[in-house]
């Protein structure tokens, strides 16, 4: 396990990186091979903010916390963390109860299902724009997301409403 902790407007001090470390050692016992954790504590207008991400096995779990207590901060953030594993497991357990009742019922019925089956293409003309342009095309079609070729960097993005109403950009890394 590799933990990453950064300050943006506060001082990480021994004490804080040390927290963190044996915070998101708690973490390890839900996983079986190496995981990152990189965590970035903050303070805006004196209230704490741990921001702390998790990326294991091709899984990014997030979690970000308020707090005046900057200690309480990290222990909710990695309960919240935590409750995302259980949730995680419990889909991915879930998903492959079902799998192996419809292969079980494929196999008894002589019946090929594929649960992942696409339903519906689009091909789309791709023409390179900014990221702003691509933001103003997602809001004139109504859509919450709208995949794009970034002039810019030259490669697909995807930008999206948040739940705040901001915008997010998805920018992969080749």
């Amino acid at each position: 396990m590799k933990v990453t902790v950064r300050g943006k407007n506060i001082e990480i001090t021994v004490a804080l990186r040390e927290y963190v470390e044996k915070r998101a050692d708690k973490l390890g016992r839900y996983f079986d091979g190496p995981f990152d954790v990189n965590a970035v504590l903050s303070s805006i207008k004196g209230e704490n903010v741990i921001e702390l991400t998790c990326f294991v096995e091709g899984v990014v779990l997030r979690g970000v916390e308020k707090n005046n207590d900057m200690y309480a901060a990290i222990d909710l953030v990695v309960d919240k963390i935590v409750r995302q594993i259980h949730k995680h497991k419990t889909r991915l357990a879930r998903r492959f109860k079902k799998q192996n009742t419809l292969i079980a019922a494929a196999i008894d019925a002589s019946i090929e299902e594929d649960s992942l089956e696409v339903v519906k293409r689009k091909h789309f003309a791709v023409r390179p724009m900014d990221v702003e342009e691509a933001i103003m095309q997602m809001n004139l079609v109504g859509h919450n997301f709208f995949m794009f070729f970034n002039a810019e960097t030259e490669i697909m993005n995807v930008v999206y409403r948040r739940n705040d109403g901001k915008y997010g950009l998805l920018e992969p890394e080749l």
